[in-house]
Parts: structure tokens; sequence; C-alpha cells
């Protein structure tokens, strides 16, 4: 028997669609799929709704938002200032997996900013997030926008799936509409268009050099003095199972220790891109693609599974250093933040 308080997962007909933009104007959270990962989504102008978000997630308070809109111009609505930049990137990335930073408009809560003075929006591509965001902006008469950050815990493993959701709040009553797995697979890259040099906050599918190439200037450096956004603590993305990330000669020495062990070994997942890893006693092993995108599609939904498998550990072989893999190696540089060889 489905208990009262639980998250329900529906399909995305035009029905369901309406009915999810009914529970958003009541204040209420929806499971709202984009093509980078399942957001957690509530209404960005009101505050106790916003509120909910931080409670069922276990989100710091300070932690910002990204406010997710239909289109560019309703973007700006949100925005004190519009610069250059924002027209240059919105007119070649939107809809997409971008957010842009600027400063906030004066309406803009400051639950959804953290009490900075800049703002986060994104306008997603996918289908479902599309037509969620246009039904829910009504006539367009007043600012509408829909605070949607990762729909898991804080600090875990991002959703890729409506059943990720459904498992990630098993005692949240929530309505998820199903739009399929999410065709990027990790979060958007993050911009900030705020100051007078552009700048990555957060590496994503669109990639510096493109930025660049439409921006027709370098990017700076995320100093300090940067706006707080999503996903930038140093532990973030992080399976409950301990991960360690290794360079391929170092893993290559583990394996040998692992065979030559004499002691009985707990089970353990070893996920590769360079090489096979030969199977052994206690050990599995995965191959993926040595291809950036086949990485950020595939990463979250297989730590997911190898989390629910309840390994020992699972050892992650250290993607390569070139720009197309900056996404996935932040995001593993902070799910396995604080692990060390030496515990295993």
């Amino acid at each position: 028997m489905k208990r009262p308080n639980a998250p329900f997962i529906e399909p995305a007909t035009a029905d369901n669609v309406t009915r999810a933009v009914a529970w958003l104007r009541a204040g209420s959270l929806i499971g709202l799929p984009t093509e980078t990962v399942y957001g957690l989504a509530a209404d960005a102008g009101n505050a106790d709704a916003v509120a909910k978000i931080f409670a069922a997630k276990g989100r710091p308070a300070d932690h910002p938002l990204i406010v997710h809109v239909a289109s560019a111009e309703a973007a700006k609505a949100w925005a004190a200032s519009w610069p250059a930049a924002a027209d240059k990137l919105a007119a070649a990335f939107w809809p997409g997996p971008m957010t842009l930073i600027v400063k906030r408009a004066s309406h803009v809560l400051d639950a959804v900013t953290g009490g900075q003075d800049t703002v986060g929006l994104r306008v997603p591509s996918h289908p479902v997030a599309q037509a969620v965001l246009r039904e829910f902006a009504g006539d367009g008469a007043v600012p509408a926008g829909v605070a949607a950050p990762s729909a898991n815990q804080f600090g875990q493993v991002s959703p890729t799936t409506a059943q990720h959701v459904a498992e990630e709040f098993p005692d949240q009553l929530l309505l998820v509409l199903d739009g399929g797995a999410s065709e990027v697979g990790i979060e958007s890259t993050i911009i900030d268009v705020s100051g007078a040099t552009p700048r990555v906050l957060r590496p994503g599918r669109v990639r510096a050099g493109d930025i660049e190439r439409v921006l027709g200037v370098p990017l700076g450096e995320a100093t300090d003095d940067a706006p707080r956004v999503s996903g930038a603590l140093a532990s973030h993305y992080a399976p409950r199972t301990q991960t360690l990330m290794l360079a391929e000669p170092r893993l290559r020495m583990q394996l040998r220790a692992f065979r030559n062990a004499k002691a009985a070994q707990p089970m353990r997942c070893v996920i590769t891109h360079s090489f096979d890893a030969e199977p052994m006693e206690r050990l599995r092993t995965i191959r993926l693609a040595a291809d950036a995108e086949t990485w950020e599609f595939e990463l979250y939904a297989l730590l997911r599974e190898l989390d629910q498998e309840r390994y020992g550990t699972l050892i992650v072989e250290t993607p390569p250093e070139t720009p197309e893999w900056d996404a996935v190696n932040d995001r593993l540089r902070r799910a396995t933040h604080g692990s060390s060889p030496d515990d295993l």
C-alpha cells in the first residue's frame, strides 16, 4: 500500500504538466526533468515553497539556487542588468545546459540567491521542462520562474531518472514528471557575467573553449571573490560508498596488490577508461568508453547503481586532464574529496 507522504511518478502528458504547474502554484514541490539532471522544483517567487527545497534536501541556507525560465527574454526579468556577454552566450547556448550569473533584480528572494547580489538563471532545453515553464509563466505579466536544484539530498549524487528522484525522497509527497533519462547527465556549466570579465564557476557540457569563441575574449579566473554557486563545495556529488580516484599507473599497482593479498578482501569495484582491469575474486571491473560525453551521461547513474550494491570501495581511474574532461574531473574530485589510497 502506498504511503500517504511518498513521491509518485507520472508520465509527462499534457494533463500531468498542467497538474505539475498547479502544484507549483500551490507552493508544492515537483520533480522536474531537465537535459542535465532532474531538479527539485518550486516557485522561485514563493518564499515558503523555496524553504521546502532547503528542508527536503538538507541544503545550507546560504547555498544559492538556480532559477529556471522558458526563454532569454524571461530571464531578463530576473536581472538588474543584462550585459552584452549574457546576450551573446544566451543566443549561442540557450535553451541548453548553461547557467548565467548576473546581478539580481530587486524582486528576487534572498533565499534564492543565498543573500548575494547575484542570481543564477537557466533556460533548459528538455521539452518537459520547457512545457512546465511556459505554462507556469502564463501571460508573462509577472516574472515567473522555478527554482530547481538537483533532486537529491545535499552533497549526494544527482539524479538522472525519475526513479532516482523517488528513491532519494521516499518520505516526501512529491509529484515527479517522468521525462526519461537526462540527455547530458551532469549539471549545467555556470558562467559568471556579473563582473568585468566572464568566468566559468562550474564546468559542464558547454566547454570553456566554446564560450571563449562566442565571446571573442579569454575567460577570467574563478577567484575567491566569485559569487557562491551550486555544486562548488569541496565535497559534493558523493556516493555513500567510499570512492577513490587513482591515476592509471597507481591503479594498476593497486590491482596487483589486491591479487597478491593473502587476507580476505572486501568487495570492490573498479571503473576504468584506458584499460581492461583483469577480473579477480571480490572485484568487479567496469570499463567505460574513453569519451568525456559518455562519462558525463553514465557517471551519476552508475555511481547510484553501485551504491545500492554495497561495495566496500569504488575506485575510479583518473580521467584525462584535457579541456573536454573538465566537468568529469570536477565532479570526481568533489565526489572523492577527503578519500585517500591509504584507506585501502
